[in-house]
């Protein structure tokens, strides 16, 4: 384990190798699984700030299930995420691209300029899941087989989980906290 400010990171953060391969798996972590994005409280605020600018962007499912539950929902769980398509199907601010990759459509509007939220932090985090207790977060790496593509790319290229998801975790807890991360790692 590795503590790093609140957060307690499992050693299979540093230990795994991983780079997406979208190509591969088809954006299926956006589809999978049994319910949509798990969000933090402000998100919910940005999905709804944001909403009439991303819809453009959306399938007309997509924006059906907005218009009908809400830019967010409370899952079965009691958790905050985004609302799916049809039994929880894929996310419904998910689109796909004309090779049939599934893609984020309040990524793309973050990259066209359109707004200044690149996605949920969840989301940027994947495949690190985050859970929250009263003193820390315990920081883990969600296994998944869907990502099995990532992880043989990511040992080829040799790319460590940590690296390939640097942006995310300075988004989420800082410059200072990816460099003392590093430097946890990387000068044992």
């Amino acid at each position: 384990m590795i503590q790093i400010g609140n957060a307690v990171l499992s050693d299979d953060i540093k230990e795994n190798f991983f780079v997406c391969d979208l190509e591969a798996c088809k954006g299926a972590c956006c589809v999978e699984g049994d319910a949509g994005a798990p969000l933090e409280e402000e998100e919910t605020k940005i999905l709804e700030e944001i909403y009439p600018k991303v819809k453009e962007y959306l399938s007309p499912e997509g924006r059906a299930v907005i218009e009908s539950q809400g830019t967010w929902v409370i899952d079965k769980d009691g958790d905050k995420g985004t609302p799916t398509i049809g039994d929880n199907q894929e996310c419904a601010y998910a689109i796909y691209d004309q090779k049939g990759v599934l893609k984020c459509g309040i990524e793309q509007a973050y990259l066209d300029g359109k707004i200044d939220f690149k996605k949920p932090i969840s989301c940027h985090l994947y495949p690190i899941r985050i859970t929250k207790y009263d003193q820390f977060d315990a920081v883990n790496y969600d296994r998944w087989h869907i990502c099995d593509p990532a992880c043989q790319l990511g040992k080829s290229l040799q790319v460590p989980l940590y690296r390939f998801l640097k942006d995310a975790l300075v988004r989420k807890y800082g410059e200072d906290w990816y460099a003392e991360l590093i430097r946890e790692i990387e000068e044992e």
